[in-house]
This record gives structure tokens, C-alpha cells and sequence, in this order.
């Protein structure tokens, strides 16, 4: 009987239904630009690490990886991460 009292007290600790207050939100931070050098990449390897390349031209467009962006000669620099929507 204790056993059933034991694993019965068990089950109903997880299920608190009591919500924890939000906090204030924690502040954005601009992730730093990595600037493309010269000379530019020839050959990236073939993995998925989105970043987010600042265009010469004016707007942003998103790369597989920060090689990927600087192999491509309209990108001045990148921040990891796809770029918001």
C-alpha cells in the first residue's frame, strides 16, 4: 500500500499545473559582421550553417554557410543565422 502512496505522490508532483511568470525579455543583440576578404572563397564544404549576407547592392540574402556568402562576390559580409523575414 505504501508503494501505491509513494508512486501515486510521484506522479502528481510532475503535474504541477502552476505557470511560471515570463520574465522580462532578454535584449536583442546584433550578432557582429564578419566581413568577406580577398581573396574570396573558391571551395566551401557542403554543410547547412545558415548565415545572413549584407549585399552590396543594399539588402540581405541567406547563404548555406559564411563561405558560401563570401564565394559569392555581391556579399560584403555575413552574421550567422538565416536572415529574418
Amino acid at each position: 500500500m505504501r508503494i501505491i502512496w509513494a508512486v501515486a505522490l510521484l506522479v502528481t508532483a510532475g503535474c504541477s499545473t502552476t505557470a511560471i511568470p515570463a520574465g522580462p525579455a532578454a535584449p536583442q543583440v546584433a550578432k557582429p559582421l564578419v566581413p568577406c576578404t580577398e581573396p574570396r572563397p573558391q571551395v566551401c564544404t557542403m554543410e547547412y550553417a545558415p548565415a545572413c549576407a549584407s549585399l552590396a547592392a543594399g539588402g540581405f540574402r541567406t547563404y548555406a554557410t559564411g563561405c558560401t556568402a563570401c564565394a559569392d562576390p555581391a556579399a560584403t559580409g555575413y552574421r550567422d543565422g538565416a536572415c529574418p523575414e
